[in-house]
């Protein structure tokens, strides 16, 4: 079957690469992590349903503003039968990912506003931590910032 033969709601991984701006490998991840869902032909091609462009849609949106996969594919799998997102559930789930954002930005301005001075013993203040960390006191608690 070509290309232009497939039924309607079917799609190539390239056609959905191409539809979603995702890459390939990506949407190969994806699938791998049971994020999305694909078929296969009797060649053992991969065919997606048409709505599977708004399942990714919904993940690179959920990724650009910081979501991690893992809390992406839980939000994902609490949708009755695997279905595609609706509007109503992006506006609930965003809703439900507001407080851990809002974190997340107070920790990056907090982080961006001491990123002159230490941000941690053993980091990238070496010429200031006797001043901010003096006798590498915070080295005792162990690896990593502890000043973040």
């Amino acid at each position: 079957m070509s290309k232009s033969s497939l039924p309607s709601d079917e799609l190539t991984v390239g056609q959905v690469a191409a539809r979603s701006g995702a890459a390939v490998s990506a949407l190969h991840f994806y699938e791998g992590e049971g994020l999305i869902y694909s078929t296969r032909t009797a060649g053992n091609q991969r065919r997606f349903r048409r709505e599977v462009l708004r399942r990714v849609a919904f993940i690179r949106a959920s990724q650009t503003v910081g979501i991690p996969l893992r809390r992406i594919k839980d939000a994902l799998d609490r949708l009755p039968d695997s279905r595609t997102p609706t509007r109503r559930d992006w506006e609930r789930l965003s809703a439900a990912w507001r407080d851990d954002l809002d974190q997340r930005i107070v920790n990056l301005q907090h982080l961006r506003d001491r990123l002159n001075g230490c941000i941690g013993c053993g980091c990238l203040s070496l010429g200031l931590c006797k001043l901010m960390n003096p006798d590498d006191l915070l080295g005792q608690q162990g690896p990593g910032s502890h000043n973040l």
